[in-house]
């Protein structure tokens, strides 16, 4: 796997000719990436210490429209700029982007300060104060998607309805059916581990060509800037294979959704004790354990049109076993696929009329 590129290497490979474009990007309200394209022999005079950006990108909405009512930018205020300021220690290569690098980078003010409401430093504060404590978060993705035998632009001409998936029927771990999308997923999973992130495994999901792709734990920020990345990944070689990809909860009434599985571990500082564990308590559940699930496990409410109805978010303890990062607890994303097949035909029934005006309006596949 590719190491994290230093600055030093960057400059030889810009000197060679091997990268001659660097993405400086961070992450918006949405999870996308957002940012600038530099010729590398600028990047490395002047904006691998800083660049700016309009400060309407932490204020829009999915379709990239401005969102009124901000104090941190509106168009009565005026829109200004933030600084952006790279963390080199995610500069990396894309592989599935000729000649390319990208670096995420920190959202600041003008006093140079962070911006608090930009998702990279909300996720920075928790960091710190689990290291105040004398802890650590281990993380790792598990990501479903769908891949459709359609680009973008065909998806978009079709209003984003009839589309074609990869597949036809249900392909839950199926290796016929996941081989004739190998050159897509192999490409997918070949990228990332050039980019730095290490994959587990790559399978198929419930729907017809329905993806799923785990990433191997790291610590929470870098697990996040993985994430991002991965998501981004996923589109643009889809893309270059004339393909497109969701990740979209629900993209079609009668299918499966598509979850995000957060798998999470609490350690101690050193990374060498896992605190979830208890070998004297019968269930082997420490008090740690026990509160973060009772945390979980209150009342979540969720408005949905003219009413408000209490969820709960899903939980799966897998057997603790002792000494491995990996052995983390997890929970989807809110808005899961039913675990099963009468469960998705419960809630696709339930569901559907509710959120069939909001599917419309959005689309489901997105460039």
């Amino acid at each position: 796997m590719a190491e994290h590129l230093e600055l030093a290497a960057l400059r030889a490979l810009v000197a060679e000719g091997s990268i001659d474009t660097v993405l400086v990007a961070f992450v918006d309200m949405q999870g996308r990436l957002i940012g600038k394209r530099f010729a590398g022999a600028y990047f490395l005079e002047a904006a691998h210490k800083e660049t700016h950006a309009c400060d309407y990108l932490l204020a829009n909405d999915i379709d990239m429209e401005p969102v009124p009512g901000y104090a941190a930018a509106s168009w009565d205020k005026g829109y200004g700029d933030f600084v952006l300021r790279p963390d080199l220690a995610t500069l990396r290569r894309l592989p599935w982007l000729e000649g390319t690098a990208l670096v995420l980078a920190d959202v600041l003010d003008e006093r140079h300060s962070e911006v608090a409401h930009s998702p990279r430093a909300i996720l920075k504060r928790q960091v710190e104060r689990l290291a105040r404590a004398k802890m650590r978060a281990y993380c790792a993705s598990e990501l479903e998607f769908y891949l459709f035998d359609e680009t973008y632009a065909s998806a978009l001409a079709k209003r984003y309805c009839g589309l074609k998936t990869t597949g036809a029927y249900i392909e839950d771990y199926h290796i016929l059916q996941t081989t004739k999308e190998e050159p897509v997923m192999r490409a997918i999973r070949r990228g990332l581990e050039g980019a730095g992130i290490p994959v587990e495994n790559s399978k198929g999901e419930w729907g017809p060509g329905q993806e799923e792709i785990n990433v191997r734990y790291a610590d929470a920020l870098e697990m996040a800037d993985r994430h991002a990345i991965l998501k981004n990944a996923v589109k643009e070689i889809a893309f270059a294979h004339d393909r497109a990809a969701s990740f979209m909860a629900k993209w079609r009434y009668d299918l499966a959704g598509s979850s995000c599985h957060i798998h999470l571990s609490l350690w101690d500082a050193t990374g060498t004790r896992a605190l979830f564990h208890d070998a004297a308590a019968p269930d082997a559940m420490s008090p740690p354990l026990h509160q973060f699930l009772q945390a979980l496990s209150g009342r979540d409410v969720c408005a949905d049109q003219d009413r408000v109805e209490p969820r709960q978010p899903h939980r799966r303890l897998p057997p603790v076993r002792r000494g491995e990062p990996g052995d983390s607890h997890r929970m989807p994303h809110r808005r899961r696929r039913s675990q099963s097949v009468s469960g998705i035909r419960r809630a696709d029934r339930g569901g559907r009329a509710r959120h069939r005006g909001w599917a419309r309006a959005r689309g489901a596949v997105r460039g």
